[in-house]
C-alpha cells in the first residue's frame, strides 16, 4: 500500500511506501501521511479478527496498511509491544457498565498508551 500527503501536493502518482512514510515522518509538502486508499472488509473478516487475541488483530490490520514489511515481524512486534509485563490485564480492554452499555479503558499501559487508538 502507498500513502499520499493530506496536503495533496504529493499526488497518486507520487505516492511512497509505508515503509518510506514511517522513516520519513512528514511528507516533504508538510502533510501528513494517509493511505491512498482504506481496505474494506467482509463480515465473515471482522467476525476472524474478534476472535483473535490483541497482538494478532494488530498485526492482521497493520498488514493490510503495512503491505511491504513481512506479517511475521508485525507479529512479532505487536507480541512485544502488547506484552503482559506492560498491559497486565491485556491491551485496550472493554469493560461492561450493564446489559446495552460497554467503555473501551484506555489508561492502561505505558504513559499515553491511549494516543494511537
Amino acid at each position: 500500500m502507498n500513502y499520499i500527503s493530506t496536503r495533496g501536493k504529493i499526488k497518486k502518482d507520487n505516492s511512497v511506501s509505508s515503509m518510506f512514510a514511517i522513516k520519513t515522518g512528514l511528507a516533504e509538502d508538510g502533510g501528513l501521511f494517509v493511505p491512498e486508499k482504506i481496505p474494506t472488509l467482509a463480515l465473515d473478516s471482522v467476525e476472524k479478527l474478534c476472535g483473535l487475541d490483541y497482538p494478532h488483530r494488530a498485526a492482521e490490520i497493520l498488514s493490510m496498511f503495512l503491505t511491504d514489511y513481512d506479517k511475521e515481524y508485525l507479529l512479532e512486534s505487536a507480541q512485544k509491544a502488547y506484552s503482559a509485563d506492560k498491559f497486565p490485564g491485556g491491551a485496550a480492554p472493554v469493560a461492561k457498565l450493564d446489559n446495552n452499555n460497554f467503555v473501551l479503558e484506555l489508561w492502561h499501559g505505558p504513559t499515553c498508551a491511549f494516543k494511537d487508538m
